[in-house]
């Protein structure tokens, strides 16, 4: 299986998905409130990003490694107090290798569940479980032993105010039988501001660097601290919602051979209730 078939394969079905959802959409949100509803990771809405990483400079070849996380975000009502949300990210990995060739397929799941209060005032908060299965098609793409932790999320969003800004991040310990995978033990520290531009068009500038950790490396290879921005904007596809943005980031603070650009580009697909 290759990448191309894994993404071909995901825009057939995100593609007929879409097409039955836009006509139920809701209409009645301004591009503004959209985009301020796709900016809050806990929001109360249905939204399925394709997110394009591409990674540039990576390893001792210093070539790009892609890759493509698909990451529907699903909220769940409990009762009139409180919301559970779920996000699970999936990975398609085109990874370079040494020997000028290309690993491509299917990275490691990772799934996050956060409890939310149902009717948050300015500042809300989500709290619950990180899990990571080894779900990876190469031995190269992943690790094969579960991973478990906590994950946390505090944002800040008002009618108000043109600024949505906020924290999330997760820590997550190999568990379990890994065969011959090593253990791990990383984290990631995700602090973001958007900014909506006046006029109520949709149009944002944002900043959402992902700071991460390996806990197990040696203390000059642990952190990766990325700076950077972008720009993005909400638009539709007949009554659907999408929210398109482009950020570039660089990395201040890498481990060695690791890429010192990443470009981002994301869709999202937006289904408010």
């Amino acid at each position: 299986m290759t990448l191309r078939t894994l993404r071909d394969g995901s825009s057939i079905i995100m593609l007929a998905f879409v097409t039955v959802a836009a006509s139920s959409a809701r209409a009645d949100l301004t591009p503004e409130e959209l985009a301020k509803l796709s900016q809050n990771p806990i929001g109360n809405i249905i939204n399925v990003p394709f997110q394009e990483n591409a990674n540039l400079n990576d390893g001792t070849d210093k070539r790009t490694k892609n890759v493509v996380n698909i990451q529907p975000v699903i909220p769940i009502e409990i009762d009139k107090d409180w919301n559970l949300l779920t996000r699970t990210i999936l990975p398609l990995i085109s990874q370079p290798e040494s020997d000028g060739g290309r690993t491509n397929g299917v990275g490691d799941v990772q799934f996050e569940l956060w409890l939310t209060p149902a009717s948050p005032g300015a500042y809300t908060w989500g709290v619950g479980p990180f899990i990571q299965a080894p779900t990876h098609s190469n031995g190269q793409l992943g690790n094969d032993h579960w991973g478990l932790g906590p994950t946390f999320v505090v944002v800040h969003v008002d009618k108000d105010s043109p600024w949505v800004y906020g924290v999330d991040a997760y820590n997550v310990w190999s568990v379990g039988s890994g065969g011959g995978s090593p253990s791990y033990n990383n984290g990631l520290i995700q602090p973001f501001i958007n900014y909506n531009l006046p006029g109520g068009t949709g149009t944002y500038l944002t900043s959402a660097p992902q700071i991460t950790v390996n806990w197990k490396a040696d203390s000059s290879q642990r952190w990766t601290v990325p700076i950077g921005g972008g720009i993005g904007h909400i638009f539709h596809f007949g009554k659907l919602p999408v929210n398109m943005s482009v950020q570039g980031y660089y990395n201040v603070v890498r481990p060695d051979d690791s890429a010192n650009w990443l470009i981002q580009a994301q869709v999202k697909f937006m289904f408010p209730k």
